[in-house]
């Protein structure tokens, strides 16, 4: 009779067939009594490209250490990882960061199944790769958790005997300033050596930290991991501890799709709007959804941000770091300041609801993580606009917008690309006054949907306050009233394709409005007379990537 199969992973080793395979699972130094326990699959991201990913080497140590503890067989993968900054700006560099995501979802999956893993630990910290893991631990369905390499400590610099703290943030704004002639290269390189002092995620509320407590706020990954630095030892203890507790949650049978559900992206958004991350998190939440099998409409995230207020900003919205945050209490603090709007019942990696889990957390910091009663505002920190613009959405950050340009019009001054762009900026072909447009840039049409860092830090940096509406993304790192992900793309033949210049844009962040002073015969008049779009790449995988990606409103997933 076959043996019984417990495990997964005992479809490879167990019964009379399957001596070939444990014949090469001894070819790894596996004895006989390894194969009686849990095969779990450590998929990393280490690469030295990184900063972010240059810890998880020595993480994936500690956690297999833990799974060992715990009674399990570790097994070290890797998976491919990119990072926006050492492209940002060049092509095709900048337009493969997103299409990344979708290669790392499908790698990660590949891994799991050729091997048969039981359960799984995911080592990620930046960008794409926190969502792509996401999405293939929803596509999977297995017990796992998510660890990351942790934030990067801020730079700090002695000017006058105060001590400054700085980041990547300053570091592109500076650019701008010393283009506008404000300050020397020689002070900008100095800016340069002290900004990113070391391993970890931009130290800021930027993308990858974004992401990484978005891990803790949906119950996949332990408490501490978006906010207890990359240098920290605790960060090494909660490695060790993650390694254990896969042994527990598969013990206990409990999967990613019991843990992803309704309710903790609920909880998940919420945290987002409280706290003011990046708007990437809407787009890759939303994809990880849908491989959940989970519609959460945009138009929920105004519901969410209606009852949610932001009541806690760092960089580039303040001078506060991950740092500041962890030492306030992290996340279960902000989870606890907001308790009351929280579902308390989602299940997390602990084995403990949500609720359960953050009853005990404390605000220690109220400069930093702000009470309900004085919070930044009374809304979240992410607004999600519509109108004749963007009929199928766009996200604004208005966390880091100025206040002042909540309620605003002018002109619309359009670029056809971001080279186009930065080159009108540098030339000074623009007004104060200006709407500043920049299309072609989406999942189809970059393609890729590269971010408008450089272009937000230069205007930003040259003192301009104006807003910039893309098809594009937004860096984390993003400051100033900038409107990005309108949806349909102007490659999909969205109305931000009909644009002209001088055309009347209005922009109302308090209403969660964006339209332009156009009837809908005009601009189905100019959308007719538009020559068909046609990609800006000819071969290779972003050419299949625009061939298959969806609208940024839908998470850029691929067509089924």
């Amino acid at each position: 009779m076959p043996e019984k199969i417990i495990n997964r992973s005992d479809v490879t080793k167990k019964g009379l067939r399957r001596g070939f395979h444990r014949s090469i699972l001894h070819g790894l130094g596996l004895r006989r009594k390894d194969l009686t326990k849990p095969f779990i699959g450590i998929i990393n991201s280490y690469a030295e490209t990184i900063p972010g990913h240059v810890p998880l080497r020595r993480l994936a140590q500690a956690v297999k250490e833990g799974v060992r503890s715990g009674g399990g067989v570790p097994f070290e993968v890797n998976t491919v990882a990119l990072c926006d900054s050492p492209g940002m700006g060049i092509f095709p560099a900048a337009n493969l960061s997103l299409p990344s995501r979708e290669l790392i979802a499908d790698s990660a999956e590949i891994l799991a199944d050729n091997n048969n893993f039981d359960a799984l630990v995911f080592l990620c910290t930046c960008d794409k790769i926190v969502p792509g893991m996401l999405m293939a631990a929803a596509r999977l369905n297995l017990p796992c958790i998510f660890l990351s390499g942790g934030p990067m400590l801020a730079g700090k610099l002695c000017s006058d005997g105060n001590v400054i703290t700085t980041d990547i943030s300053d570091v592109y704004e500076t650019i701008g300033r010393v283009v506008k002639g404000e300050i020397s290269e020689e002070t900008l390189a100095e800016m340069e050596l002290i900004a990113c002092p070391g391993p970890g995620g931009c130290s800021g509320m930027t993308t990858a930290n974004t992401m990484n407590c978005m891990t803790e706020a949906l119950g996949l990954a332990l408490p501490g991991n978006g906010t207890i630095p990359a240098v920290d030892s605790r960060r090494i203890q909660l490695a060790y501890d993650t390694g254990e507790q896969v042994m527990e949650i598969l013990k206990e049978n409990i999967r990613a799709r019991d843990i992803i559900n309704e309710k903790s992206i609920y909880n998940a958004f919420a945290v987002d709007m409280a706290i003011g991350g990046s708007t990437n998190a809407i787009i890759h939440l939303k994809a990880m959804a849908h491989e959940a099998g989970i519609d959460f409409p945009l138009s929920w995230l105004n519901e969410i941000s209606a009852s949610v207020p932001n009541i806690c900003k760092l960089s580039p919205g303040s001078d506060l770091h991950a740092e500041d945050l962890d030492l306030a209490g992290g996340i279960p603090a902000v989870m606890k300041e907001i308790s009351t709007v929280l579902k308390h019942d989602p299940i997390t990696v602990t084995g403990k609801q949500i609720g359960e889990l953050i009853r005990l957390a404390q605000v220690k910091d109220k400069n930093v993580i702000r009470p309900l009663s004085d919070p930044y505002s009374t809304t979240g920190g992410i607004a999600i606009l519509f109108g004749n613009l963007a009929p199928d959405g766009a996200v604004v950050r208005s966390a880091v917008a100025e206040p002042e340009l909540f309620r605003s019009q002018g002109k619309a001054r359009v670029f056809n690309s971001e080279e186009e762009a930065l080159e009108g900026i540098l030339q000074g072909r623009y007004k104060s006054d200006d709407v500043i447009v920049i299309r072609n840039e989406g999942p189809k049409g970059g393609p890729g949907m590269r971010e408008m860092l450089f272009i937000t830090a230069l205007l930003h940096g040259l003192g301009e306050k104006l807003v910039l509406i893309t098809d594009g993304r937004l860096s984390g790192s993003t400051q100033g009233a900038a409107i990005a992900h309108v949806s349909p793309e102007a490659a999909e033949r969205g109305p931000i394709a009909a644009l002209t210049d001088g055309d009347i844009i209005k922009v109302d962040i308090l209403s969660c409005r964006l339209d332009v002073d156009l009837t809908d015969k005009e601009i189905a008049g100019r959308l007719d007379n538009l020559p068909s779009f046609q990609s800006k790449v000819k071969s290779g995988y972003l050419k299949r990537y625009s061939e298959l990606v969806t609208s940024a409103s839908t998470g850029a997933v691929f067509r089924n």
